[in-house]
């Protein structure tokens, strides 16, 4: 019987962040409209104190708690920060839109509830956990997309729900089969369980476990909702979808290749690598002719979910899988959110039209929409440059040379369509949507930028940071 370690200091960032939520929501009930910003300023003062906490407990040894259902490793420190460091963002993006809106405390809340979920996701190792988080993670998700309760929210919003729904279900149901092939929920266990158990039983849980994480990270086939969802919600929404709860599924995708399917007759890693090869490919193909700029966004994410997925398929297979993994995670959350920033700085902006004439009119903006883009394709000296060299690095490494191929080959593509957006922003003339703007989003895109930039300039220190192993 493995003793139950139930320190809650080892849950130190986690329970910063459900206590903030709470307390917030409390305040949110009794200050005045005015003054509901402070909801906001403490959800910030708790991200803060978490990305602390996960910074000094990084240091430690890798260890578990709750009965080792929860991992404190590198991946869950990684993740983390990033998440954490990701809400900032968005919750700076979300300040000046939401100041003085009735509901403005219920947004700070929602924000930090589906962040938890995120975190709870990338750290849990048990089964159980997993599908609590999962719900944690997309319950407010939901609310959020349809918050505005306009028409594209309510109809981002509904159809989120019944995707999401219908593939949670899946996920319960996965979850369920693979308990009864491995009788266990404790990853360590099942692992050992399911060498011995019949192949097409895992392969059933396996598919319905995958359904669930696609969906949550939007890759294919669970990805139809994007654009959808992304296009209706508000601009610091579409952030926060393309984001955070893609740090949670993939990290729990990661450690579920690690410690459940590595052994398994299943065969995981071939699953996964055509997965990639799907999203990264459909993803791009749907954003060559877009013109609304959240729903470029919305299909540059889904490809983006392709190449995450690489080092994630060869987890067991290659050496540089990790670090491949938590660096690009790393350097995809800042360089999409920068970008989204700017989407957010320029309200009135909606198409690729709109943005004609930015350089002119806001150079500083400009270069950061230009950099961020550029960035995600991969363009050096931007952290997603060097996120995607390690992340093709470790597929040759673990012997899928032909999906290193696919992912230059749709690394090159992906320049198309961003090459759409970047021309008008740096030719002349003018546009009436870049009449106003939020100063504060602005703030956030040079943050962002500078960020994505010097995580690049720094990846030989961060990624020796990230070598190191999991829980026992």
């Amino acid at each position: 019987m493995t003793e139950m370690n139930e320190n809650p200091l080892d849950l130190l960032p986690e329970v910063l962040l459900a206590a903030s939520a709470v307390l917030g929501l409390l305040l949110g009930s009794w200050l005045p409209r005015a003054r509901q910003w402070a909801v906001g300023l403490l959800a910030v003062v708790a991200c803060v104190t978490g990305i602390v906490a996960a910074s000094v407990a990084a240091t430690e040894p890798a260890t578990t708690a709750f009965g080792e259902a929860f991992a404190v490793d590198t991946v869950t420190g990684a993740s983390r920060i990033v998440v954490l460091g990701g809400t900032l963002l968005v919750l700076g993006v979300s300040f000046r839109p939401l100041r003085g809106d009735p509901r403005e405390s219920e947004f700070y809340v929602l924000v930090q509830l589906a962040a938890l979920g995120a975190l709870m996701m990338a750290g849990t190792q048990d089964l159980l956990l997993f599908a609590a988080a999962y719900l944690l993670a997309s319950i407010p998700s939901y609310t959020l997309a349809g918050f505005r309760k306009d028409g594209p929210g309510t109809e981002a919003a509904l159809k989120f729900y019944v995707v999401g729904a219908l593939l949670g279900v899946l996920l319960l149901a996965g979850v369920t089969v693979l308990y009864a092939a491995g009788r266990a929920t404790l990853y360590p266990m099942l692992g050992d369980a399911l060498r011995d158990a019949p192949e097409p039983l895992v392969a059933v849980g396996a598919i319905g476990l995958l359904a669930g994480v696609l969906f949550k990270a939007g890759g294919v086939p669970a990805h139809f909702w994007v654009p959808d969802a992304v296009q209706g919600s508000s601009a610091p929404v579409a952030a926060l979808l393309t984001t955070l709860p893609k740090i949670g599924a993939l990290a729990a995708l990661f450690r579920v290749g690690d410690a459940v399917f590595a052994g398994s007759p299943l065969p995981w890693p071939a699953l996964i690598a055509v997965l990639a090869a799907a999203s990264m490919t459909l993803g791009n193909l749907g954003a060559f002719f877009q013109q609304d700029v959240k729903r470029l966004l919305a299909y540059s994410t889904i490809s983006q979910v392709g190449y995450l997925l690489l080092p994630v398929a060869v987890v067991d297979r290659s050496d540089l899988a990790q670090q491949a993994f938590l660096y690009y995670l790393a350097a995809y959350t800042v360089t999409n959110l920068g970008a989204f920033a700017v989407v957010c700085a320029l309200p009135q902006a909606h198409t690729l039209d709109d943005y004609r004439g930015l350089a002119k009119d806001r150079p500083l903006l400009a270069a950061s929409l230009v950099i961020c883009l550029l960035g995600l394709v991969g363009t050096p000296p931007t952290a997603v440059f060097l996120g995607k060299l390690q992340a093709f690095s470790a597929v040759f490494d673990g012997g899928y040379a032909w999906l290193a191929v696919l992912a230059a080959v749709n690394t090159v593509a992906s320049l198309f369509y961003y090459l759409r957006w970047i021309v008008p922003a740096v030719s002349r003339g003018a546009s009436p949507g870049l009449a106003e703007g939020d100063r504060t989003a602005r703030v956030v895109a040079y943050a962002a930028t500078a960020v994505s930039v010097g995580l690049g300039l720094a990846g030989g220190p961060v990624l020796d940071a990230l070598a190191g192993p999991l829980s026992p």
